[in-house]
């Protein structure tokens, strides 16, 4: 890799096609639309097809075509490659002075001494109204003893969406406790440290958050808005049913992980996982 990691990181170097890959990382194991990646990093159609082309020739992302649509994704293996490279080539393969893994918070470690260990997850959508609220009511209610579970919104709207309360009620959800927020209440010096995020909409994944405390496990877990269902009450209530039906297979997945044995990596395996695989069911 003597000539490719140069051109990569020559690649990388242009704040934009960075912001790009950024991106991309952050949406992974997703396949994103042209389209979706122009409206979020603002960028002119001529310009994003120049910069993804950078970042194919450097071996970053891949191209798929689905329907009329062509979709980009992370390259996961040759990002790995040129991560490991610069880990055994730059620091000497030392993980003391390169890798991250060294200041994992000990809960995300694994071991017999785990097990009676209590675990923070957040989930974030946009709006905190409907998505990320199913979300944590239905990990609270699976394994609320394992787990603290958050939700918040990068702009929560003032009220929890009244389909979505309906919902959770019909399931036999307890609602008195529920509420928006704003993900700055989890940022702030005094917020707890969370061991795992997710984000479940689209929007707030392709937001630039900055990083959080204590290096979580996170993963994009993407869901339809049932908020943008038009049509009869019967119509958007249906809608609304589906993104619950979406995220119950997920966290019903995820509590079934034995997150008290596994490593840091083998549970971000684990959760892209859930995300790859409900992705495709639905697809």
């Amino acid at each position: 890799m003597e000539k490719e990691i140069p051109d990569r990181l020559a690649t990388l170097g242009h704040p934009q096609r960075l912001e790009l890959f950024r991106l991309l990382m952050r949406r992974y194991p997703d396949r994103v639309p042209a389209g979706e990646l122009a409206e979020a990093l603002s960028l002119k159609p001529s310009t994003l097809s120049a910069y993804l082309s950078a970042l194919m020739r450097a071996g970053l992302v891949t191209q798929e075509r689905n329907g009329t649509s062509l979709r980009y994704s992370m390259n996961m293996t040759e990002v790995r490659r040129t991560f490991d490279c610069l880990l055994n080539d730059c620091c000497r393969g030392r993980p003391d002075i390169c890798a991250p893994t060294s200041n994992l918070p000990p809960t995300l470690q694994g071991g017999p001494d785990m097990a009676d260990k209590t675990y923070n997850a957040l989930f974030i959508c946009v709006g905190n109204s409907a998505r990320s609220i199913f979300a944590e009511t239905l990990l609270r209610d699976m394994a609320g003893d394992r787990f603290t579970v958050h939700s918040a919104g990068t702009r929560p709207f003032s009220e929890l969406n009244p389909f979505a309360l309906e919902v959770l009620k019909s399931k036999g959800h307890d609602v008195s406790a529920l509420r928006a927020k704003n993900v700055d209440e989890f940022t702030a010096p005094d917020a707890p440290v969370m061991d795992f995020v997710f984000t479940v909409c689209d929007r707030a994944a392709n937001e630039d958050c900055p990083a959080w405390a204590g290096q979580p496990v996170s993963a994009h877990w993407g869901t339809p808005d049932p908020v943008l269902a038009t049509g009869t009450d019967a119509q958007k209530s249906l809608a609304f049913q589906q993104a619950y039906g979406a995220l119950k297979n997920r966290i019903t997945a995820f509590a079934a992980l034995p997150v008290e044995t596994l490593d840091r990596v083998s549970l971000q395996a684990a959760v892209d996982e859930i995300g790859r695989t409900a992705d495709e069911a639905e697809a």
